[in-house]
């Protein structure tokens, strides 16, 4: 007991005049008062950290969105071709470059859309390939195959979760055309050294800023450094509108064939000029977009600093290892606020204990992607396809398979991560993140109660 006293006081000097916030977030019945459920896991019979308490609720929307989307509903405008320079969507792409200090954006149906449309327009297609992540969502793997292109998955890093420039190296080679980096949770990737790659090896780089809405890294927006940039728009991020999908850049030549490629391959001067499908954003979806993007630097700056409190406390906990930001990182998205989870700080329990204890303290936390997309069955799927084999050797096919290994992300994925989704709860107040720190805190002084968990 007296090496979990003194871990004890360390944690409240760490966390400053925690004594007061316990107060308010009920933790003083179980660190204190003389009840006989003391120290004991919520799980196990013990009283709860959190109790009765409620999240921001995420999709944010007040009473000016509500009024943009009806003016815009009575307007009966509703596709952005019937107001191509004053509507919402022409309106919203003025306004989120901006934002972003891009010269363009050209807005789409969906993130996937968005991707694809910058595979598109950038002349990538059968034959080539593009390296990216295997811990992503499948629409980052679905624009490469849609333009049947092939996507080369390489490890990621264990503490940033991101793609690893190092292993990206190694499997550059004459067919590759680009580098996809995927700036996952919303935090910036390695971009120095992803950009010095496609810099000595003339690879176009599209940055997968899905989740990284008004992320910076060394003084510029995410989705801004590469040659492209794309964004989704779907419910859950930080920005949105159910769905919906943005590319940025500041390449006038690029940026005119994304409009075109999205455009049905009709070009703004009204000629059918190449290859595309109609991606098109809505006039709805940029009604909402142009209301929320009021209040996004406003959430923006308070999910950096709620993120960043928690990381400041988290320290006390050496078995909950928050990700890791790279040199040149300014800010994050937070879209997910993510951590390493370290077993042998816990008496060498499962994650999956861990998480169920922390549940019943009434923090859930989530292991987010369940399997890397090295995994999934549309690999065989795409190997097996006729356009494949006849644009790829049989060698490169079969190499590929063999080198598709990424043991570090199926590490992460069964054993590692602990996901906070951050669009609404980093929304929250310090009391808010204080319970998530005193209930992890609290499952970690008592990990030798987590043997009798079942």
């Amino acid at each position: 007991m007296k090496n979990k006293e003194l871990s004890r006081r360390n944690f409240i000097g760490a966390v400053s005049a925690v004594s007061a916030g316990m107060a308010t977030t009920g933790f003083t019945s179980v660190f204190g008062g003389a009840t006989d459920t003391k120290d004991k896991l919520a799980i196990l019979g013990g009283n709860p950290v959190r109790q009765n308490k409620s999240w921001p609720q995420w999709p944010y929307m007040d009473e000016k969105i509500v009024a943009s989307v009806e003016k815009t509903v009575r307007s009966r405008v509703w596709c952005r071709i019937d107001n191509p320079v004053n509507g919402t969507v022409a309106t919203f792409e003025k306004e989120w470059a901006a934002m972003l200090n891009a010269k363009h954006c050209v807005a789409t149906g969906s993130g996937t859309q968005a991707l694809n449309t910058c595979v598109e327009a950038l002349g990538i297609g059968p034959g080539d390939e593009v390296i990216t992540s295997p811990y992503t969502d499948m629409g980052t793997i679905a624009s490469i195959i849609v333009s049947r292109a092939l996507p080369v998955l390489v490890d990621i890093d264990r503490e940033s979760f991101q793609l690893d420039p190092a292993i990206v190296a190694k499997h550059i080679n004459a067919n590759t055309k680009a580098i996809m980096p995927i700036h996952v949770m919303g935090q910036p990737c390695d971009m120095d050294s992803i950009m010095a790659l496609a810099q000595k090896h003339n690879l176009y780089v599209i940055e997968d800023a899905c989740q990284a809405h008004l992320g910076e890294f060394r003084g510029k927006k995410l989705g801004t450094i590469g040659n492209v940039g794309c964004f989704s728009h779907q419910s859950s991020k930080t920005i949105c509108c159910g769905e919906g999908g943005s590319v940025v850049g500041n390449d006038d030549e690029l940026m005119d064939r994304c409009y075109t490629v999205q455009n049905h391959g009709t070009s703004r001067r009204g000629r059918s000029e190449t290859i595309g499908s109609k991606y098109r954003m809505n006039e709805l979806e940029g009604a909402i977009l142009v209301a929320q993007l009021v209040n996004a630097k406003e959430q923006w700056k308070r999910r950096n600093e709620n993120a960043a409190y928690l990381t400041s406390k988290l320290k006390a906990c050496p078995g909950v290892v928050p990700q890791k930001q790279y040199d040149g990182m300014e800010s994050g998205s937070f879209y997910l606020y993510t951590m390493g989870y370290r077993k042998e700080h816990f008496n060498n329990v499962d994650r999956s204990v861990f998480l169920k204890a922390l549940a019943a303290e009434g923090v859930a936390l989530s292991s987010y992607i369940g399997n890397g997309l090295h995994r999934e069955p549309w690999v065989e799927h795409i190997l097996g396809l006729k356009e494949y084999k006849a644009m790829y050797s049989p060698a490169r096919l079969k190499q590929y398979r063999e080198k598709l290994d990424c043991p570090v992300c199926d590490k992460i994925c069964n054993e590692e991560m602990l996901m906070l989704w951050a669009s609404g709860p980093l929304l929250g107040t310090k009391a808010d993140m204080d319970d998530v720190v005193n209930a992890i805190m609290k499952v970690y002084e008592n990990r030798d109660q987590l043997t009798k968990v079942k």
